[in-house]
């Protein structure tokens, strides 16, 4: 075998021996490079004589052209084979199902959609929304609520307090969304009506209980406002708000430094197989307090209790969720857990109304 044959023979393997692009480019180089093989031959046709150049320079640019010929076969293999890894590394499956849209997959926390619920249906009974800061002065969050200084009442609470100013007075987070009731009757003439939802705060943590939740209380001051009154706002928001025709409600005498008389309410329900189903059955369950503004409440507020009189209540929210949504623990509210939101929470715009129903 002559040294051309050998080197085409040579150089054809190594271009199939190719398994990408970078490698066949070497071979490229190493043989029509400018220090190539085949061209380091093409520079040696200037020694010979003319019959010599004539024979062997045809050889060698038959070689070259042979070269030539094969790498752009085996380039055009591989840039194919390359197209083929690379649509099978990025193939869409068109037949999995499209991607819900967040709007789809989104849900509302349980508490907002019970703080829209309690919106849609106060605001129906010509009720305003009524709202103030977290943190709050001693004096607004018991003083001014009729807890006297020293009283053994401010601490029932456990309240979370901030360390004393030089003048002896503290800072706390509130303990009951009654200052916002304060500052309401402090800053707007009666007659008021309104309801104060919002975020408090306890030293208090378990099954049922959490060192944050939410609360709603309602207030009405007016010359005339009574007993009666409060009673049926509280039955039309309990057959609202648990959807049901009829509730029977029970009141009973309480104590709140606040109000005088206080009571607190049953109402009636009937517990089967784990559920609570209420206006019907022989049970009773308690769901909130309530009375008739302290004369020493409105006094320190501001307004004449010889001239206006009111009445007031309050509940938890975390509680009447868990109650109407069939929640037994209360610590998920607040664990940011999506398979628990996902199961218990609301679509976005199911906005309750009272004319739609309110968790349709």
């Amino acid at each position: 075998m002559s040294d051309l044959q050998k080197l085409e023979s040579e150089t054809l393997a190594a271009i199939a021996a190719s398994s990408d692009e970078a490698a066949l480019e070497a071979v490229r180089i190493g043989a029509l490079g400018k220090k190539g093989t085949i061209s380091a031959l093409l520079a040696t046709l200037g020694k010979m004589s003319p019959d010599e150049r004539k024979t062997q320079g045809a050889a060698i640019n038959v070689l070259k052209d042979t070269v030539a010929t094969a790498l752009n076969a085996r380039r055009g293999v591989l840039k194919e084979a390359a197209l083929d890894a690379r649509l099978a590394s990025e193939t869409v499956d068109v037949t999995l199902p499209v991607r819900s849209a967040a709007i789809e997959t989104g849900r509302v926390h349980p508490i907002s959609q019970v703080m829209d619920e309690l919106t849609a249906i106060f605001a129906d009974m010509g009720f305003s929304i009524a709202e103030g800061p977290d943190v709050e002065s001693d004096d607004i969050n018991f003083t001014k609520l009729n807890f006297p200084e020293g009283h053994p009442a401010r601490e029932m609470h456990d309240t979370f307090f901030f360390q004393p100013k030089e003048d002896g007075t503290r800072k706390l987070l509130r303990t009951h969304t009654s200052p916002v009731q304060v500052r309401t009757m402090m800053n707007v003439k009666p007659p008021i009506r309104v309801i104060c939802p919002g975020r408090t705060y306890r030293c208090d943590s378990d099954q049922t209980h959490t060192p944050m939740f939410h609360q709603v209380e309602g207030l009405v001051i007016d010359k005339t406002a009574h007993l009666g009154q409060l009673k049926w706002v509280l039955e039309e928001f309990c057959k609202a708000f648990f959807e049901v025709p009829n509730v029977k409600m029970r009141f009973r005498p309480s104590f709140f430094p606040f109000t005088e008389p206080s009571m607190e309410v049953d109402i009636q329900c009937r517990r089967q197989g784990g559920e609570i189903r209420f206006g019907e059955g022989d049970d009773w369950l308690e769901i909130l307090g309530c009375g008739m503004v302290h004369p020493n409440v409105l006094r320190n507020c501001g307004i004449d209790p010889d001239e206006y009189q009111g009445f007031a209540w309050g509940m938890g929210i975390d509680r009447i969720a868990m109650l109407k949504y069939g929640m037994p623990d209360l610590r998920p509210f607040f664990e940011a857990d999506l398979r628990w939101l996902s199961h218990y929470g609301f679509r976005p715009l199911d906005l309750p109304s009272l004319a739609g129903g309110l968790s349709s």
